[in-house]
């Protein structure tokens, strides 16, 4: 199973994002928010659904995936140009 890029946890909150390849070799990223919740006494399990509480919380962390992604494209814009035109 592939294993995320980065990981942004506040609380039960949390944003998973995906480093994925194009076909043509570049790079792009997707975003899971979700929130984790206790089942039973033992089992966690997790949700895409919010609450009121949650929504602030959540936006922020999701302000720190978008600037964790900015710079990631940043850094892969910058490797394809330090690779050179074969690497395209």
């Amino acid at each position: 199973m592939a294993q995320p890029a980065h990981k942004i946890r506040f609380g039960n909150l949390s944003v998973t994002i995906w480093r994925n390849r194009s076909e043509k070799g570049g790079n792009w990223y997707s975003v899971n928010p979700s929130r984790s919740y206790r089942q039973g006494d033992d089992a966690w399990r997790e949700t895409e659904s919010l609450g009121f509480d949650d929504l602030l919380t959540m936006a922020k962390l999701l302000d720190q995936a978008h600037t964790y992604i900015a710079n990631q494209m940043k850094a892969d814009a910058k490797a394809r140009r330090d690779a050179g035109p074969t690497a395209q």
